[in-house]
């Protein structure tokens, strides 16, 4: 099926877009495009991710029992455990939720973003 678009870019709130982006960029390897204080950006070369500054931003929450989470990533990667490591070395934080089992891991990003790693393929 063909779509009548393609995806250029995912913004996300921040309360600090320079430290986000670089977080990202050590979790995906994307080059740093854009980075100040009230907004960054990172980019594959066809898709970014930008990351824009919010007064008084509020991390969603996790669990998220009152439904605050609005979206997470899901990454894949090929060791579950060597990947949680280098995203907790770059200062992502791991929650005791953990519904996925030794399936795939929730991490919470510097901002409060969840994502999860998961097993490629």
């Amino acid at each position: 099926m063909t779509g009548i678009a393609n995806l250029l870019m995912v913004n996300l709130d921040s309360p600090d877009p320079a430290a986000l982006a670089e977080f990202y960029h050590q979790l995906l390897g994307w080059e740093v495009t854009h980075s100040q204080a009230e907004y960054a950006m990172i980019s594959d070369g066809t898709t970014s991710v930008g990351f824009g500054l919010v007064d008084d931003y509020q991390a969603p929450a996790w669990p998220n029992p009152g439904g605050t989470k609005q979206f997470h990533f899901d990454f894949g990667v090929d060791d579950l455990d060597k990947a949680e490591e280098l995203c907790l070395a770059a200062g992502a934080t791991k929650p005791d939720f953990q519904p996925g089992g030794e399936r795939w891991r929730v991490l919470i990003d510097p901002a409060g973003h969840p994502f999860c790693l998961c097993p490629r393929g």
